[in-house]
């Protein structure tokens, strides 16, 4: 349900609400939040709540730090796992600089230019994520340990599969939320679970996103368990990615629906930007050095290639029919801002129809067994988090699509990171004490 302004201060009156968490995102999708009584609700609505941005990574600098949160009304939604008497409710929130601008590097903001060009274009596109995800243990004083909660593999059921009853309650809190799972299960590595979405528009897709990794946490932390999103938390096991299915959608008609009956050339070109663009994007859709330990083994894709339904390639069209009919990308990980990925997704399938790019023959085989011939014949994903960042520099596209001083921002932070890694003596517990306790 889309709330307005008054639908949502009328709600908080009646419901007894008493705190209000604003919630958004830095530039790398770590959610941030203030919360606030609900008295101040209607002042946020209209004048917003100012924050320290110089205290934000990639935000402001120190001398010019003042930026203020507007919440998006449409976003309201109950936490049901805090108190039920004296409730809090959750609103995501656009950014803005103190003369009422908006901030440029508002990922929201960013995505919603990108689903506006799409439609000033006559496409929709919609998104629905697959999302995979560790459970581990925590010792006797709460922290996290790098012991599975389970030692299950794909598919399993209960009582071998022990994530069953916190995929329940995870897919239950968020149903009390509005958002609605399709499906989930356990996946291939010990302790690994994946959780389904339906299809939305890109927007509501990217909230989701970020909603639902933190009711993972949440709620696994409730259990015990700690919850990670890191992309190869285990490095003999299966990583962890972020499977991106895309529809694209003319005069509400699903193209790659249309494509099985009248062929029309949009759907192709559309997935040729992808994997034209794809190299130059990676940094944004895999954006950590523990992200590219995945590429290449367990089903995680390692070549710019497409086929119908096989695993191994990095575009996949899967076997569905009707509204299901899409692609699905298979390089991203959970660790990226999905507001940022989603944005140069929509922008590159839309530069390849613009440019009428022809898509290449599909490569029908296991690319994990082919020869070392056949698969140099593709070009391969950035192998290292510095080829990507590298890429990323060079793109006129990357450049074009985000706000510069944003691009300028992120690739700094990203070589820094780069040159921690390459300093320190010890590579996986850096990746240890950089990532699997946040990520």
């Amino acid at each position: 349900m889309k709330f307005t302004e008054n639908e949502v201060i009328q709600f908080v009156n009646e419901n007894d609400i008493k705190f209000v968490k604003l919630v958004f995102c830095d530039i790398f999708g770590t959610m941030k939040n203030i919360s606030i009584l609900a008295d101040e609700l209607p002042r946020a609505f209209e004048s917003g709540i100012s924050f320290d941005a110089s205290s934000i990574k990639g935000f402001m600098n120190i001398e010019k730090s003042d930026l203020f949160l507007f919440p998006d009304p449409s976003t309201l939604s109950i936490l049901p796992w805090r108190p039920q008497q004296g409730r809090v409710v959750r609103l995501l929130c656009y950014i803005k600089h103190p003369d009422g601008r908006p901030f440029e590097g508002d990922g929201r903001l960013i995505l919603k230019k990108a689903i506006d060009t799409a439609h000033e274009s006559g496409y929709k596109v919609e998104i629905g994520p697959e999302c995979e995800f560790y459970l581990f243990l925590q010792d006797e004083k709460g922290h996290p340990t790098k012991i599975p909660h389970d030692y299950a593999t794909y598919l399993d059921a209960a009582p071998v599969d022990k994530g069953e009853n916190v995929r329940r309650e995870i897919c239950l809190t968020l149903e009390q939320m509005g958002i609605l799972p399709e499906s989930s299960h356990h996946e291939q590595g010990p302790g690994q679970n994946e959780i389904d979405f339906r299809y939305s528009d890109a927007m509501i897709a990217a909230d989701n996103l970020i909603t639902f990794k933190s009711v993972v946490k949440t709620i696994a932390n409730i259990n015990g368990l700690h919850a990670s999103f890191m992309p190869k938390p285990l490095k003999e096991f299966s990583g962890s990615g972020l499977h991106i299915n895309i529809s694209l959608l003319k005069n509400n008609i699903n193209l790659f629906e249309n494509k099985m009956v009248n062929h029309t050339p949009e759907p192709d070109s559309f997935i040729a930007g992808i994997l034209d663009k794809i190299p130059e994007i990676t940094l944004f859709l895999n954006p950590l050095v523990n992200s590219y330990e995945r590429f290449g083994s367990h089903s995680a894709p390692k070549y710019v290639t497409w086929s119908s339904e096989n695993r191994s390639q990095l575009i996949r069209i899967p076997a569905a029919s009707g509204k299901y009919s899409r692609v699905e990308l298979r390089s991203p990980d959970p660790s990226c801002n999905p507001y940022l990925a989603f944005a140069l997704l929509i922008y590159a399938g839309l530069d390849g129809i613009k440019n009428k790019l022809k898509l290449d023959e599909p490569a029908d085989y296991d690319l994990y067994k082919a020869s070392g011939d056949a698969a140099e014949n593709y070009k391969k994903l950035p192998p290292t988090l510095a080829e990507a960042v590298e890429n990323a520099e060079k793109s006129d596209f990357v450049h074009n699509c985000l706000p510069s001083e944003i691009v300028e921002k992120y690739i700094q932070i990203k070589k820094e990171q780069w040159n921690r890694y390459l300093l320190s003596d010890d590579k996986e517990s850096f990746e240890l004490n950089t990532y699997f306790y946040t990520v």
